[in-house]
């Protein structure tokens, strides 16, 4: 049977290559004999690839890779959604800025591991993670593991089922917990994406106390369908916008810092998440291409795009004897490093994280 996602990335009807020419065709350049790597991007934009940049120890696998995150020490960390029936084994994998692995945690996400964040508080950094599927869950970790603290579906929300905090289970619905994303607020508190449940936007305060929602399924302007990622925009230090994907709608959602809506961006395809550098905002669309976006939300560059051969081959993200150099799947989550460089991963089966490193 196939899974949800399979069934909406499947059943999506968007006319994503009509809006793929309205843009230029990102410049790819084969590896020549010297050993040059490949590099895509279009002028003013170009990276060098280099695909499953981290390697993992043979005593751990790669699973369905969700997210990433960077910190300031330049470590690479990387969360798979995991197997429920191997509990020991580790969710969340981390590597240093040269991809050699540190180490690895989160048992208690696997199965179910998501979303991933990195937060400065003060003269320290945490990790945010979430987790859907029976694990229902989000916490606050130290880099190293240990948990700060964890919490279940906000029940005082008055939308989720009995038990469904309590006794957790592998159920889907709009009136269910299934978390995937974060955005942080400049109070200490944070929004958390209920991206595959209710649908809602949670806020938060520093020390994951509940005290808001917003939004809830609907058909766009305020209300959303898969609302799978998050961002607080700040690159108009003195206008900052809420920005969610919209996932199966295929849009960006723009709000003020009040919620108050004010646009949609289409001509995406199963946008998934966000993240900022400079003017700069990374946009991976889980149909197979990665866009960078300026500050009015214009695309400026369209990355590894295969969209095509996404369409004709099925189940292309089980079979990686067929996907080419340069090219992605299933773009899940990307995030930039301090230098402006990528850290993409992707829902494949295999687990695949590519790094792209700017070029100046």
């Amino acid at each position: 049977m196939p899974t949800r996602r399979e069934v909406i990335l499947a059943g999506s009807s968007f006319a994503l290559a009509a809006s793929a020419g309205l843009f230029p065709s990102p410049a790819v350049h084969a590896s020549d004999k010297s050993g040059n790597r490949m590099q895509i991007g279009p002028d003013g934009y170009q990276f060098e690839v280099t695909h499953d940049y981290p390697q993992l120890p043979d005593k751990y696998t790669w699973q369905t890779t969700h997210n990433v995150a960077v910190d300031s020490e330049h470590n690479l960390y990387v969360i798979h959604e995991g197997r429920a029936d191997q509990k020991d084994h580790p969710s969340i994998f981390v590597f240093d800025k040269d991809g050699k692995f540190i180490r690895a945690f989160g048992q208690q996400f696997q199965g179910g591991g998501h979303g991933i964040e990195v937060r400065r508080e003060g003269n320290e950094e945490f990790l945010y993670v979430c987790a859907y599927q029976q694990v229902k869950s989000f916490a606050k970790l130290t880099k190293t593991g240990d948990t700060v603290w964890q919490r279940h579906a906000p029940m005082e929300s008055g939308v989720y089922a009995e038990g469904e905090a309590s006794d957790p289970m592998k159920v889907w619905g709009r009136d269910r917990f299934m978390p995937t994303n974060f955005a942080f607020l400049d109070d200490g508190g944070f929004l958390l994406a209920d991206g595959y449940g209710s649908f809602y936007i949670h806020q938060y305060d520093a020390d994951g106390n509940w005290k808001a929602k917003f939004g809830g399924p609907g058909d766009g302007k305020g209300t959303f369908n898969t609302p799978h990622g998050l961002w607080i925009d700040r690159r108009d230090a003195a206008n900052p916008k809420n920005v969610v994907c919209d996932r199966a709608h295929n849009t960006l959602q723009v709000f003020d810092n009040d919620w108050k809506y004010e646009k949609t961006i289409t001509g995406f395809g199963l946008p998934a998440n966000l993240d900022t550098w400079n003017d700069l905002m990374l946009v991976p669309e889980l149909r197979a291409r990665l866009s960078i976006v300026d500050k009015d939300y214009n695309v400026v560059a369209q990355l590894g795009e295969d969209v095509a051969r996404l369409d004709s081959i099925k189940q292309l993200r089980a079979q990686p004897k067929q996907w080419h150099e340069g090219k992605f799947v299933h773009p899940h989550d990307a995030c930039f490093t301090p230098e402006g460089d990528i850290f993409v991963a992707e829902w494949v089966q295999t687990g695949r994280v590519t790094k792209l490193k700017r070029l100046a």
